[in-house]
């Protein structure tokens, strides 16, 4: 299929209207049969569920060019089970999990134009959600929901290589025990958002949060989890009820175990040893990692050895792994990738 013609490599991060959508309906307690459609709008009522209790959840995810020109996406089963646990935790009916990759995979084959050419540093970022759509004034799940999925083209999220971040430590909470913490709601993101802005202001990348019933271990930032590499080259990320299962982070800590060679350990971080690691990273689907070079906790600074110019080196090689994987330069673990086309 010939491409659009897309300055792919200037096109930023952000959205990006593509030819086709999926949408699916849930009404009598039942989903429809799905389709595509043209119209990027959703028409709703004004006492829509997700509006006023904003009953909505979604996942993020990519396809990509391969270096032999396959069309694949990374995982999807994985954001596919995801979304019944936040569809459960939020009382909304579960989008069955084969049809959640069938949806993915007919929204991204129709939007293949869109799809960048292998070596762009582009990619094709894909948002399933789904929320309450019928109108709801008492405090109480809707009854009927709509299921979809769109595309948007994206440039790469670091232009010119990804150079270490500086974070602050949040006096914000970002989940509370046994919350929503765990699941991907649109409601976890809206609260992030005035911490973000407050970090920005005060001249910060991003929010490290701390547990909210202690504050003392690590949890994550508003949208990526962390991970740390030890003097002596173990990974290690935190292990919280109240941080979302990352996929991008599971697949980080298989690479550095079963391609890298290296330990690996998930266990509670408390903020006290945050000094003691040589590397730190935020990852998430944006960026897979986004080094981090100095932690700020309220005007003391926590510096990292590997610095502020470049990744660490363990970093590097996991990034570099990883997305070698993706881009199929590298031989994925079986069942992580899906061939589109």
């Amino acid at each position: 299929m010939e491409k659009k013609k897309i300055d792919w490599e200037n096109i930023g991060f952000s959205y990006m209207q593509t030819d086709k959508r999926y949408v699916s309906n849930f009404r009598e307690g039942k989903w429809d049969d799905g389709a595509l459609v043209d119209d990027a709008n959703i028409t709703m009522n004004e006492c829509a569920g997700v509006l006023q209790y904003a009953q909505t959840v979604f996942e993020g995810m990519k396809a990509y060019t391969t270096e032999d020109g396959r069309i694949v996406t990374f995982r999807p089963d994985l954001n596919a089970a995801r979304m019944v646990d936040s569809a459960k935790r939020l009382e909304m009916p579960v989008f069955p999990e084969d049809r959640f990759i069938d949806a993915v995979v007919r929204t991204v084959k129709a939007n293949a134009a869109y799809v960048p050419p292998y070596g762009s540093g582009a990619t094709l970022y894909i948002r399933p959600y789904m929320f309450g759509i019928n109108p709801v004034i008492g405090v109480k799940p809707a009854d009927e929901y709509q299921f979809r999925v769109f595309t948007t083209p994206v440039g790469p999220y670091f232009k010119g290589g990804a150079k270490p971040i500086t974070i602050c430590v949040s006096d914000f909470d970002r989940a509370a025990p046994r919350g929503t913490g765990h699941i991907k709601a649109g409601l976890n993101y809206a609260m992030s958002l005035h911490a973000i802005m407050t970090a920005h202001a005060n001249g910060f990348d991003e929010n490290m949060y701390l547990d909210s019933a202690t504050r003392t271990k690590v949890e994550e930032t508003g949208g990526a989890n962390f991970i740390f590499v030890t003097k002596d080259k173990k990974v290690v990320t935190p292990h919280s009820d109240t941080i979302l299962p990352s996929i991008t982070r599971r697949s980080i800590m298989y690479v550095a175990e079963h391609y890298l060679g290296l330990e690996v350990e998930e266990r509670d971080i408390y903020f006290d040893e945050v000094k003691d690691f040589a590397e730190c990273g935020l990852c998430g689907t944006a960026a897979v990692i986004s080094p981090v070079g100095k932690v700020v906790d309220h005007g003391k600074e926590i510096c990292f050895p590997s610095g502020m110019e470049k990744m660490g080196p363990v970093t590097q090689k996991l990034y570099d792994t990883l997305t070698g994987i993706q881009m199929g330069q590298i031989e994925a673990p079986e069942g992580w990738i899906k061939v589109i086309e």
